[in-house]
């Protein structure tokens, strides 16, 4: 049976960085906004919209570097292999959305920038649940 101060470092632990991850959630939210707006106004998918998406990739490998480490260090998540599924699609989802709107050069590219975006917070909420 474990120690109580490894059951309350096992129950606080914070793997997924809450603040990190929130600043993940924040970012896609607002490309998600941008995006939409974009495809509103008939835009294909324009440099600030793919700056958007590698400033939100950008965190997102900060969250999934940090995560590793936190794995590595001994903090396990109780589903593995759900818990890699949810990191991997997560880490690969912008990149492939910008390839696909590159390959889109009407406001559909800017629909699936803001879409992908859409879909990242729910990523990084089940990652985070996932391990919990």
């Amino acid at each position: 049976m474990p120690s109580t101060a490894g059951r309350f470092a096992r129950r606080y632990s914070d793997p997924v960085n809450s603040a990190l991850a929130n600043a993940v959630i924040i970012g896609a939210l607002v490309l998600a906004a941008a995006g939409g707006l974009s495809t509103l106004l008939d835009r294909p998918a324009g440099r600030v919209l793919q700056l958007g998406a590698v400033i939100v990739q950008a965190l997102v490998l900060a969250l999934t570097v940090t995560t590793i480490a936190a794995v590595i260090g001994g903090d396990r998540p109780e589903e593995a292999a759900t818990f890699a599924g949810y990191g991997l699609t997560a880490f690969a989802l912008m990149p492939t959305a910008v390839v696909l709107a590159r390959m889109e050069p009407t406001r559909w590219g800017s629909a699936i920038i803001g879409g992908a975006a859409l879909i990242l917070p729910v990523l990084v909420l089940r990652l985070q649940q996932v391990h919990g």
